[in-house]
C-alpha cells in the first residue's frame, strides 16, 4: 500500500495547478486591488462556476471518505437524503437569495443588523467565527490522518503542504481564484470517485452483479416510513429533517452565500442554486455506488483480520488501495480527489471568515479605512485564518477521544442562525430582544442535547450513535461526519433523560432552528412587537407577502403579530424591487440615481403596504 513515482506526481500537480490559479488572478485583471473584488469577485461570475464553487464546498474529504461507510454498513437508507436536496435548494433561490442579493451586503451578518440591530449582528458573526475556526482544522487534520493510517503518507508534510497552498491561493487570488480552483477540484473529485467504481465494480463482475448481491444481502434499502423522531433513519427525518439542514448551508452560511452575491446578476445566482441540485444528485449517486462496491468487493477480496481498519473513515481508503493497487496513478489521483475536497472546504472557511472579520468587526469601528488598506487587511485576515488553522490541526492532534466534540461544535452553531435568519425574514414582529433571546435559547439547546448525545452515547434509538459517517452540511450531521474513535454497537433502548438525547440528529437543525422562531417570537411579543414603521421591508422575505395575501385579514394581523399590512417606513425601497444585476446598495439613492434605477426597470411602492403588493419574483 505504498505510493509510487506517478501517484505522488498526480498529487503534486493538483497542488501546482491550485496556486498557479490563485496567482493568475492575482497577477491579472484589477489584480485584487479593491474590496469587492477581493471578497466577492467583483461580483462579476456566472452561474456554472458559481455552481461548482457551492457543490464543491458541500462535498469535502469528510463527505468522501463517510458516505461510502455509510452505505457499506448501514445499506442505502441513506441515498433517500437526495429527495430533501430540491426544497432545500429552491427555497434558498426563491427566498433567502433576494433578500441577501437586493440589499447589496457583502457579509450575510450585515442583513441583522438592518433588520434588528448591531448586537444581533454581532452576536451572529461570533457564533460564525467560532463555529468555523474550530471547524477548519479539524477537516484539514482528519483525512489526514486516515491517509497517515492507512498508505504511510507522512501526516504533517500532508497537513502542512495542504493548509500552506490553500492558504496561498485563497490570500492572493481571493474569492475568484477559490471559485475557479473550485471547479478544478469538483472535476477532480469526480474523476477520483469514478475510476474507483469503475475498476472496483470490473473487478466484481460489473455494476449489475454489484446490484444484485448488495439486494441479496439486504442492503438495498426500501421507504421506512416510521415517524418516530429518535430513529436513526427513516425516510422523513431524511427528506424533511434534511431540508433544515440543507437550509442552514445554502440559505444562509456565510460560505454559500458569499458565492451567490458573487454572481453578476439576481438571475444568475438562482440559476447557480438550480444547477447544483442535479450535481448534488450525481455525487450522493457516487458515494453511495462507491458503498456497495466496497461492499460486494470486501464480501469476495476480505482483507486479513490483522488489516481490517480500526474506525470507519479508513474503510474507503482501505478499499482503494487493494483495489487500485496494481494500477499506478489511480491511487494517486484518489489521494488528490480527497484533499481536492479538503482544500475546497478550508479555502470556503478562510474567505468567508475574513469577509465577516473586515465587514462585521473591523470596517464598523474604522469607518475611514481607504479602499486599498481595506482590501490589504482583507488580505492578511485570510492569511492569519489560514495559518490559524495550521494552529487548531494540530490541537485536533492532541483532543484524542474529545475530537469529536470538538468537531460537535460545528453543527450544533448552523440550526440556530437559521433560525434566525427565519426569524428575521418571516416574523415582522420580532424585535432585538427576541432575537438575541431566542438565538442563545437556540444554541442551548443545540450544546444540551448535541453534548447529552455524545456523553450518553445516544443519537438515535435504532442502530449506532450518531457518530457514523454522513456529508458535511451546515449542521450536526457535518460534525459528526467522520469519527476517529472505533465504531460502537447500538445502545440499550433509551429511558427518561436518554430519549431526548436520543433524537435522531437528522432533526437537530430543524429542532434548534424552530426553538430560536418560537422563543423569539414570544420574547418579542411580551416586549413589544416591531412597530410597522421601524420595519425596513426590504429586510422581510419578498414572498412573505403573497403568502399573508392569501390568508383572511384577522390571521394575517395574527401573523404580523401586531404589525398587520406593514406599511412601508418613509424613505424605504420597495421589497419587491428587481435589480436586474444592477447594486442596490444599503445607501439609499439620490434623486439622479433614482432615475438611473427607474430607467433599470425598478418597481418603486414606496408608500404602499407589503400586503399589498402583488408582484415578487417568486
Amino acid at each position: 500500500m505504498e505510493f509510487t513515482a506517478i501517484d505522488y506526481t498526480i498529487f503534486a500537480l493538483l497542488l501546482v495547478l491550485s496556486s498557479a490559479i490563485g496567482l493568475f488572478y492575482a497577477l491579472t485583471g484589477n489584480r485584487q486591488r479593491t474590496v469587492q473584488e477581493f471578497l466577492l469577485a467583483n461580483r462579476d461570475m456566472g452561474c456554472l462556476p458559481v455552481a461548482l464553487s457551492l457543490l464543491a464546498s458541500f462535498q469535502s474529504a469528510v463527505a468522501i471518505l463517510g458516505v461510502p461507510a455509510e452505505i457499506f454498513r448501514f445499506g442505502t437508507e441513506y441515498w433517500f437524503l437526495g429527495c430533501s436536496y430540491f426544497l432545500g435548494l429552491l427555497i434558498p433561490a426563491h427566498i433567502f437569495i433576494p433578500v441577501f442579493y437586493r440589499l447589496h451586503i457583502t457579509s450575510t451578518y450585515e442583513y441583522l443588523e438592518l433588520r434588528f440591530n448591531k448586537t444581533v449582528r454581532v452576536l451572529g458573526t461570533v457564533a460564525f467565527i467560532f463555529q468555523m475556526v474550530i471547524y477548519m482544522g479539524v477537516v484539514l487534520y482528519a483525512p489526514a490522518l486516515a491517509l497517515n493510517a492507512v498508505t504511510g503518507f507522512d501526516l504533517w508534510s500532508a497537513v502542512l503542504t495542504i493548509g500552506l497552498v490553500c492558504t496561498l491561493y485563497t490570500t492572493l487570488g481571493g474569492l475568484k481564484a477559490v471559485i475557479w480552483t473550485d471547479v478544478f477540484q469538483t472535476l477532480v473529485m469526480l474523476a477520483g470517485q469514478v475510476a474507483v467504481i469503475v475498476v472496483g465494480a470490473w473487478r466484481v463482475g460489473g455494476m449489475a452483479r454489484v446490484w444484485r448481491v448488495a439486494e441479496q444481502e439486504g442492503k438495498i434499502s426500501g421507504i421506512d416510513l416510521d415517524p418516530n423522531p429518535l430513529e436513526r433513519h427513516t425516510f422523513w427525518s431524511l427528506a424533511v429533517g434534511g431540508i433544515f439542514m440543507m437550509l442552514s448551508l445554502y440559505g444562509v452560511n456565510q460560505a454559500q452565500v458569499q458565492r451567490y452575491l458573487s454572481a453578476r446578476s439576481e438571475r444568475e445566482a438562482k440559476l447557480s442554486c438550480y444547477a447544483v441540485f442535479p450535481c448534488q444528485q450525481i455525487v450522493l449517486c457516487l458515494s453511495c455506488l462507491t458503498g456497495l462496491v466496497m461492499f460486494v468487493y470486501d464480501r469476495e477480496h476480505p482483507l486479513a483480520p490483522g488489516q481490517r481498519p480500526a474506525s470507519s473513515d479508513q474503510l474507503v481508503l482501505y478499499f482503494v488501495m487493494d483495489v487500485l493497487q496494481d494500477l499506478p496513478g489511480l491511487p494517486g489521483l484518489f489521494v488528490a480527489c480527497l484533499f481536492s475536497g479538503a482544500l475546497s472546504t478550508i479555502s470556503s472557511a478562510f474567505n468567508s471568515l475574513a469577509t465577516v472579520t473586515m465587514e462585521d468587526l473591523v470596517r464598523p469601528h474604522l469607518p475611514g479605512l481607504s479602499e486599498s488598506r481595506a482590501t490589504l487587511l482583507s488580505k492578511l485576515l485570510a492569511l492569519g485564518y489560514g495559518l490559524l488553522c495550521l494552529g487548531m490541526a494540530y490541537v485536533s492532534s492532541m483532543l484524542g477521544p474529545v475530537l469529536q466534540a470538538a468537531i460537535s461544535i460545528f453543527g450544533m452553531v448552523g440550526g440556530p442562525l437559521l433560525g434566525l435568519f427565519c426569524l428575521g425574514m418571516f416574523f415582522p414582529c420580532a424585535n432585538p430582544t427576541g432575537a438575541v433571546v431566542g438565538l442563545l435559547a437556540g444554541l442551548v439547546m443545540a450544546f444540551w442535547i448535541g453534548i447529552g448525545s455524545f456523553v450518553h452515547g445516544t443519537g438515535g434509538a435504532k442502530g449506532t450513535a450518531n457518530s457514523t459517517a454522513l456529508p458535511p452540511v451546515g449542521n450536526l450531521s457535518t460534525v459528526l461526519a467522520t469519527t476517529l474513535l472505533p465504531t460502537t454497537s447500538a445502545p440499550p433502548s433509551p429511558t427518561g433523560l436518554q430519549r431526548f438525547y436520543s433524537l435522531s440528529y437528522m432533526w437537530y437543525s430543524a429542532h434548534n432552528s424552530t426553538t430560536v422562531i418560537v422563543v423569539g417570537v414570544l420574547v418579542s411579543l411580551l416586549t413589544g412587537p416591531t412597530p410597522a414603521a421601524a420595519l425596513d421591508p426590504r429586510t422581510i422575505s419578498p414572498v412573505l407577502p403573497q403568502l399573508l395575501c392569501c390568508l383572511p385579514p384577522k390571521i394575517r394581523r395574527w401573523l404580523c403579530c401586531g404589525g398587520a399590512d406593514v406599511a412601508q417606513a418613509p424613505g424605504h425601497a420597495d421589497a419587491t424591487e428587481k435589480s436586474k444585476g444592477v447594486p442596490n446598495g444599503l445607501p439609499h439613492p439620490g434623486p439622479d440615481r433614482q432615475e438611473e434605477e427607474e430607467g433599470h426597470g425598478y418597481i418603486r411602492n414606496s408608500g404602499a403596504p407589503i400586503c399589498a403588493v402583488q408582484e415578487t419574483s417568486f
